[in-house]
């Protein structure tokens, strides 16, 4: 079923005066990400430099000198990649603007699958050649890398490539889905043990930089810019944020059966620097909640006297934040994300959301052009929250909202989200870029019918969270 909003006065001449406002796009970030993908591809050519260099000719003269050598290759570009892996989660927000936290996070996974299988390769290829020297089998080989004394760091590699190897099994969607959010960071952070074992071997007894030289000292200087990195995104620049902006709980209102919407009050909020759209790991410092901190985006634009969440209660966490009182300190991390105005590479804008989703929608709203078009979903009324903000700001900004209501197999949200139906809806889709947060089956159903009604995927912007 299809419902058009009710009108809604109250408030009205409020939201047009703090919401009728002129917006230009920013430019694109399709440079930065060409830089960025050259520079890449660059590193991966110097770190294979030295081997080439240093390797005499004929180094394929047999199978065992041939599988060293691919051994060492692989190690080399296994090293290389997970320094590229743990600079992409640093959360430096420089390095998110230009490559977008989207495309961080494919990144991110896809390396992720490269190292594993590149770790794997490096393993097998050097057992098998070292064996072919020794003249035994590879049983007996890799025993006699556990035992041998010159080999003490081999242990430790064996064990990081377990856990690796563990960690990619466990990182499948079938089985991440059914873990909750505190049991997958917890495992997540098992990286940072592989990280360790893998540099520590890399530099005992890895051919190019074990010995001193220019291959040593320049990896050495690139793991500490990346460590470095590390500690800026992950330490410093948050705990600067948290001491100069002291956020505090201000106000828990229910939204509905179970969502709720929370008001976060701090100092200085004019100079946050965040945009509609964006989100925050929240850290709620009461007895129950410090010790875990969970992405949320913001429910409505940032202004200077609060920002506002709004959550849906699935789960122990969420059903602890009912409980929050105001005045509760908070240690935030962030902005993050570029679900914002900024991204967009067209004139107007079509928003889709479902469930909690519709947060950073209603947020979005209040920073696109007029004549923004909003499909907002839900399987009955009672599910339709912040109704009356978005009718009041669609009114101020000159937006339309649909509300598709009812079951997925029903023929109206069936018809709604095909691409005739989007077409029928919003007839200059294709001239439109196109903002999704809702579940992933809603979202994947969406992108299928905008691609299939003539969308180009850069005009399609994903709300990206890390689980």
């Amino acid at each position: 079923m299809l419902v058009r909003p009710s009108a809604v006065d109250t408030q009205r001449a409020e939201y047009e005066a703090r919401f009728r406002r002129p917006y230009r796009a920013r430019e694109s970030v399709d440079a930065w990400r060409a830089a960025t993908i050259a520079g890449f591809w660059a590193g991966l050519a110097l770190t294979l430099a030295p081997w080439w260099a240093n390797t005499p000719d004929g180094f394929l003269s047999d199978s065992a000198a041939s599988l060293t050598a691919a051994g060492r290759i692989t190690g080399l570009l296994a090293g290389y990649v997970l320094l590229v892996q743990v600079l992409l989660m640093s959360r430096l927000g420089w390095l998110e603007r230009w490559l977008g936290a989207r495309d961080l996070l494919h990144w991110h996974r896809d390396l992720g699958v490269f190292v594993v299988a590149l770790v794997v390769a490096h393993a097998a290829f050097i057992t098998l050649g070292y064996a072919g020297f020794e003249r035994v089998g590879p049983p007996r080989e890799v025993a006699r890398l556990l035992t041998v004394d010159k080999y003490e760091y081999m242990s430790g590699a064996f064990i990081g490539t377990g856990l690796l190897v563990a960690l990619a099994v466990l990182s499948m969607p079938r089985l991440r889905r059914r873990m909750s959010y505190e049991v997958w960071h917890v495992l997540h952070l098992s990286a940072y043990v592989v990280l360790v074992l893998a540099v520590g071997h890399q530099f005992a007894v890895g051919q190019e930089m074990s010995a001193p030289g220019i291959s040593r000292y320049t990896s050495m200087l690139f793991w500490c810019a990346v460590v470095a990195a590390v500690l800026w995104g992950r330490i410093v620049a948050p705990l600067r944020m948290n001491l100069r902006h002291r956020f505090r709980v201000r106000e828990i209102v229910p939204e509905g059966p179970d969502m709720i919407s929370i008001y976060i009050a701090g100092r200085r909020m004019r100079g946050l620097g965040v945009r509609a759209g964006q989100f925050f790991r929240w850290r709620f410092l009461d007895r129950r909640n410090w010790w875990q901190a969970h992405p949320f985006s913001m429910s409505a634009a940032p202004n200077n006297d609060w920002l506002r969440l709004t959550v849906k209660v699935v789960g122990d966490h969420t059903a602890g934040l009912r409980d929050l009182r105001p005045g509760t300190p908070v240690f935030v991390e962030g902005p993050s994300g570029d679900f914002t105005a900024d991204r967009r590479r067209q004139a107007r804008a079509l928003l889709i959301a479902g469930g909690s989703g519709i947060g950073p929608v209603r947020a979005l709203l209040e920073e696109l052009p007029p004549r923004t078009v909003v499909l907002y979903r839900a399987r009955n009324a009672a599910e339709l929250v912040l109704r009356a903000e978005l009718e009041m700001l669609a009114q101020a900004r000159d937006a339309q909202i649909w509300y598709v209501i009812g079951g997925r197999d029903e023929p109206g949200p069936r018809r709604a989200f095909s691409p005739a139906g989007l077409l029928e809806l919003v007839p200059d889709l294709v001239r439109r870029d196109v903002y999704l947060c809702g579940s992933a089956g809603l979202v994947d159903a969406s992108v299928i019918a905008l691609r299939r009604a003539g969308v180009p995927a850069r005009q399609i912007h994903l709300d990206p969270f890390e689980f």
